[in-house]
């Protein structure tokens, strides 16, 4: 993993999971927003309030018709910062911060405390995710380190907040016909979408490994920031930078994937 220290960042930091072993290169302490990647924790956090009672994906949240499911699954319509919609609900995967924020708000009026607290008793303590903390946005700002990232990337692998039947909706495709654009990267018709996670299923070119399983779940973030995880190597990997991914997209593209087919590679 020392071809991170190549990319053209102030600082980055990876780490890899197979099975129980980790293995990390850069500091792993380093502060990091996380972006996007922070929707998965969101989502995470979500299906605790659905496993307690607090919540269900079926309830109403969002414009008319549209419900926790499809706020969690960027198909409530909502553009992506806008406050109303753009399409009707269920029409396509509109990649939207606004449907995760409308379900963080949701999970906070129903157990009556900010979901930044939610975030740190369900999720960050728990997890033992000392240096991670909700900024802003549910959808874009968390902050957090690789050895905290770790930590979660080991519970979406094998899940001890969750029961996994539950667990299984975060890499489950939710409205599976609908097809959308993924910022930074294209569009795609089917765009397979867990409860707040990218599925990765047939799409080319993308983020991940050519020679990821269709089945890799994760999300990538606008801070230069990525996570995915393949179920069929029970492998994860990690990578954080902070460096705006805007500003080098074209090499993010080609780094993330040579990264993540060198990990396939040597796990298998």
């Amino acid at each position: 993993m020392s071809v991170i220290d190549t990319w053209p960042v102030p600082h980055a930091s990876a780490a890899c999971i197979h099975a129980s072993n980790i293995v990390t290169h850069g500091d792993i302490d380093h502060d990091f927003r996380l972006a996007s990647i922070s929707k998965v924790i969101t989502a995470w956090a979500c299906l605790i309030a659905v496993e307690e009672g607090s919540v269900s994906l079926d309830d109403p949240v969002g414009p008319p018709g549209s419900t926790l499911r499809h706020c969690l699954s960027h198909a409530a319509g909502y553009g992506f910062d806008t406050q109303t919609t753009i399409i009707g609900v269920g029409k396509r995967r509109v990649y939207s911060n606004t449907g995760i924020e409308r379900a963080a708000d949701h999970v906070a009026d129903r157990t009556g405390i900010t979901f930044a607290d939610y975030l740190r008793e369900a999720i960050f303590e728990p997890l033992g995710m000392e240096a991670s903390t909700l900024k802003t946005s549910p959808a874009y700002g968390i902050r957090s380190t690789v050895r905290d990232l770790c930590r979660f990337a080991q519970e979406l692998m094998a899940p001890r907040l969750l029961a996994p039947q539950t667990a299984a909706a975060v890499r489950t495709v939710q409205f599976p016909e609908l097809g959308g654009v993924i910022p930074g990267l294209g569009s795609f018709n089917p765009n397979p979408w867990g409860i707040g996670a990218e599925i990765r299923g047939d799409k080319k070119p993308h983020w991940t490994g050519t020679t990821n399983s269709p089945s890799t779940f994760g999300h990538f973030g606008g801070a230069g920031t990525m996570m995915w995880i393949d179920p069929t190597i029970d492998t994860a990997l990690i990578a954080l930078t902070d460096r705006a991914f805007d500003e080098w997209s074209d090499v993010a593209l080609r780094e993330w994937p040579n990264l993540s087919d060198a990990v396939i590679a040597n796990v298998r």
